[in-house]
Parts: C-alpha cells; structure tokens; sequence
C-alpha cells in the first residue's frame, strides 16, 4: 500500500483512526482499575474451588503478607522489650488503683464466703473489713513487683509476632487497609499512567493499522498495552530507589520519594489498629503465653495469702486445715485472673501514650535503607505481580477484538 493510499484510507475511515489512541488509553485505565481491585477483592474466595473462581491477591496471600510485615516491623521499627520498658509500673499501679481495690475487695469477699461462708457470717463487720483492709494494703504492692516482671520479661508473657500476625490474618481487611491506606497515591499512580502509556501505543497502534490494515492487530496491541502499562507501572513505583538523572531533570520510585509520608501513615494505621493496647492486652490474656501471665498471677496471690496468714491467724486457725486453705489460695488466684480483663482497661489511655507507638514506628521508618523500605509495600507485589500483570494482557486483548468487531464490521 503506497502513501496516497494510506492517506486516502486514513481520511476514509478518520473516526476509526481517530478512536484509536483514545480507545488504547481506556484500555490501559480500565486494566489498571481492575488489577489493582482484584488485588484487595474480594476478601474471600468467590466461585467453585480450587480454580473457577477469584479471591483478592492480598487476602489470599494474608498470613504470608502479614509475615513478612511482622518480621520487618519486629526486626527494623518496634523492639518489643524496649517498647515495654517504658511503662511506668508505679504509674501504672496509680492509674488502676480505683478498679484494682474495688477487683481485690470483691475477690476477698468472694472467696471467704465460698470456702468459709460459715466461719465470714461469724465474724464481725469489723473484723472482715479488718481482713479485706489488709490484703487491699498488700494489692498496688503485688500488682508493681508483677508489672516490674512482666516489663523486664515481656518475651515470656506475650509473643509480638504471634499477636501481630494473627490478628492481621484474622482480619483480611485491616491487612488490605495497611498496603491500600499507604500505597493510596502509588495506586492512582497506576491508573492514571495507564491512560498516558496507553494512548502513546495507541498512536503506534494507529500506524500499524495504517500500514497493514489486519484485524490481528487490534487484540496484539490490546495486549500489549495492558501488559506494558500494567509492567512499567509497578516498576514506577518502586525503581529507582535512589534519585536519578541529570541537572534539574531527576526522578525517583514514587514510594522511595514519599518516604517522609509513608512513614506517617504506616506509624499511625500499626498504632492505631495493629499493635494497640487493647491487641496488646487480650495476646497477653488469651495468647499462646498467657498460662506463663497466670502463673505469676497466681505465684504472687498465694505469697501474698501466705504473708496476710499471719496477721489473720485467728481467722485461718479456725479454717479446715492445709488443704482447705490450699484451695483457699487457688481460688483467690482464679478470681484475680478472673477479674483481670476488666480492670486493665481502665491503663488503657496512660500505656498508649507511654508506649508511643507510632512516633517509634515513624523515627526508625525514616532509618531503613530504600531496600528495607520498599518491603513495606513490596510484597503486596513481589510474587503476584505476574498475575496482575497477564490479567491487565488479557483484557486488553479482549478489548482490542472488541475494537475490530466494533469499528470495522
């Protein structure tokens, strides 16, 4: 085909000369759009397993992406034990004091008159506030040697990772909110450079047409513009890591250059959703290590039963003997930990300030070398790319047939 001709066809057919690069930019916005949803949704498997069917990469993938964040963020952001350290056991006694006495009373009333309730109906009102007096003496005591334990030995009562991961995995969503919330202007970043890739290739699209005028060109470029895009794309985010180019012609990876705000944004979702208090709290009561919690609880009760003995003699002289008073110590143990989750919440606003979770996150952020900072996002990528990769080249394909059904029959 001479020139003459492929202008004269050109001005013939100058609406579907027209569409093309226009046509090239939506398939490359819509193939972002679509990767990048099909990445968060749906949370759980939709179709006929273990192949007809979708669920987003990232819930899929939850425990290995939750893994991998834990390990960066125990290893380079959050060192537990130091993290710990700075409760205040003191203040932290201070702080429960109300709900502490209140939990100690009870459990002392509670207990007497479960194993004694003859001997406590007995006793004058006097000499059972006598008793619950004393052991309300020894509580803040027993409750700041145990915090001064725990603080220094957190390792054996709470397992960070374990906590961490879990309750990632548990809750595919908040997994999807840590890479979404953070990565949210990479994300747009993506959409929208598939309009801009997608229009240059429909140009050349526009020329190949001209020169060979075959309909397999249509779906080849479709595919090739939601493969290139969707490729070119996810290597803009991250490379490269370091500032590029020359005189005031730079560039570099859209997430290493928004360091300073993906620090900010990662610190306050961990802080404020991840490793919180209450997290915190309910790992070290129901985790995998809580039997380790509960036998310092019960270790210091019974020492302190043992201590007030003395002063109570009258009282435990009158009691069954060892055994009854054996099971006394047992049961008070119980109640303690019984009444445990309850009184917590009320440090709940002290130890997240003490703890300050989300400016220790932010500073060390800030400390990584690009490589430990692009794996903060980047295993949100890394092994599934590929699949997002083909899914953006084969809607592409599908749309460029669609081009040739529809702009040349």
């Amino acid at each position: 085909m001479n020139v003459q001709a492929i202008l004269d066809d050109i001005g013939a057919h100058w609406h579907v000369y027209l569409t093309m690069p226009f046509i090239a930019a939506l398939i490359g916005y819509l193939t972002k759009r679509v990767a990048i949803e099909m990445m968060f949704k749906p949370l759980e498997f939709v179709g006929i397993k273990p192949f007809l069917g979708w669920q987003g990469v990232i819930p899929a993938n939850a425990r290995r992406m939750s893994t991998t964040a834990v390990d960066l963020l125990t290893k380079n952001l959050v060192d537990p034990r130091e993290i710990f350290s700075r409760l205040d056991p003191q203040r932290m006694v201070e702080e429960l004091e109300e709900p502490l006495l209140k939990a100690v009373e009870d459990v002392t009333r509670e207990v007497m008159e479960q194993h004694q309730p003859r001997l406590w109906e007995l006793l004058p009102a006097r000499a059972q506030q006598m008793l619950v007096n004393q052991v309300r003496a020894q509580a803040p005591k027993v409750v700041e040697r145990l915090m001064r334990e725990i603080s220094t030995n957190i390792d054996e009562v709470l397992d960070v990772n374990s906590m961490l991961i879990e309750a990632m995995v548990r809750d595919k969503a908040l997994t999807c909110r840590l890479i979404r919330d953070v990565a949210a202007p990479e994300f747009k970043f993506i959409a929208r450079s598939g309009i801009y890739f997608g229009f240059v290739i429909g140009l050349v699209q526009f020329v190949a047409w001209a020169l060979t005028k075959q309909p397999i060109i249509m779906p080849i470029f479709g595919f090739v513009t939601g493969f290139v895009t969707d490729w070119l794309a996810l290597k803009m985010i991250f490379y490269p890591r370091e500032p590029r180019g020359f005189g005031f012609f730079r560039w570099q990876g859209m997430f290493q250059k928004r360091r300073r705000q993906v620090a900010a944004d990662y610190g306050a979702l961990i802080a404020e959703e991840v490793l919180t208090v209450r997290n915190v709290m309910e790992a070290v009561l129901t985790g995998p290590k809580s039997d380790r919690l509960f036998a310092m609880i019960q270790r210091e009760v019974q020492r302190t039963i043992d201590q007030q003995a003395s002063i109570a003699k009258p009282i435990v002289a009158l009691t069954v003997g060892g055994k009854e008073y054996q099971q006394m110590k047992r049961a008070a143990a119980a109640k303690a930990i019984e009444y445990l989750p309850e009184t917590v919440k009320h440090v709940e606003g002290y130890a997240t300030g003490a703890l300050d979770v989300r400016n220790t996150i932010v500073t060390k952020m800030q400390q990584l070398t690009p490589i430990e900072f692009e794996g903060i996002l980047r295993p949100a990528f890394k092994q599934d790319e590929w699949k997002l990769i083909a899914v953006g080249a084969i809607i592409g394909g599908l749309v460029g047939e669609l081009q040739v059904l529809l702009l040349l029959h």
